[in-house]
């Protein structure tokens, strides 16, 4: 489809599907539709939905908000579509990390345009980048993705007169989250993110808006991909798309 980002169907579509708009992570530099493609299958088999993957523009070659807008342009051509390809007449976002980041901005943005939005997944989101919580001191190193290398990707990504108030670039500083779509939020102890998620699961739950939170203690950040490896891993993924399909399903039996 001309006018979006290139992207990947990970299931096959059959009529009345769901359909999730998933954003990889990588810290807004890093990944693509193959590093991630784990974790999008991972979701449309758990939620049983169609995943459309999104291979939106990394930094430093294309800086904040290039990366927003591709989200942005994926999620409302795949929302202008979804009838036409079979699917049910909302659509949902997903992602990790950085694409947990973009998710929430999609799904913030299409509900200011009326579009309906089923449903949002994120996965140990961003949703603060610039903010400071005990997690980035806490969790700073020794568990994989580190305060350091947080830090390096947002120069990467953003310049240094960042409006950290953004909400494109930071979706807990919107002004009004009342409305939004029913989300699924996972955090993991041992991140640097936690509290990013856990503070955004706060707001929206201040706003009126069903989000269903869960800490995975003993789990790291990118667990999501570590199932192959990892029973712990495997039973969260389980549970949270598990959790994330329910939510899909109740939002299809609303329209019907």
């Amino acid at each position: 489809m001309d006018g979006f980002p290139r992207g990947r169907l990970c299931a096959r579509s059959r009529h009345g599907c769901q359909y999730v708009v998933y954003f990889h992570g990588g810290g807004w530099v890093v990944g693509d539709l193959d590093t991630h493609d784990n974790i999008a299958r991972n979701i449309a088999r758990g939620s049983d939905s169609v995943v459309v993957a999104v291979d939106y523009r990394l930094a430093p070659e294309a800086p904040f908000p290039a990366a927003v807008d591709d989200a942005i342009a994926a999620a409302r051509a795949v929302a202008a579509s979804v009838e036409e390809w079979g699917g049910t007449d909302a659509m949902a976002v997903a992602g990790d990390s950085a694409g947990g980041t973009l998710a929430a901005v999609c799904a913030q943005t299409l509900h200011g345009d009326g579009v309906p939005v089923a449903g949002q997944l994120l996965i140990h989101p961003a949703t603060d980048p610039a903010g400071d919580y005990p997690s980035r001191t806490h969790n700073a190193q020794g568990f994989g993705f580190e305060a350091a290398t947080s830090d390096w990707c947002l120069a990467q990504y953003v310049a240094a007169d960042i409006d950290p108030t953004d909400p494109r670039f930071a979706p807990i500083h919107a002004p009004d989250l009342h409305g939004l779509a029913p989300a699924v939020i996972a955090t993991a102890g041992f991140d640097v993110l936690r509290d990013d998620g856990e503070a955004y699961t706060r707001k929206l739950r201040d706003a009126g808006v069903r989000a269903h939170h869960t800490r995975y203690a003993g789990l790291i950040h990118g667990f999501f991909d570590l199932d192959r490896w990892s029973t712990a891993a495997r039973t969260a993924i389980d549970e949270i798309t598990a959790d994330f399909g329910t939510i899909l399903r109740s939002s299809h039996d609303r329209t019907l």
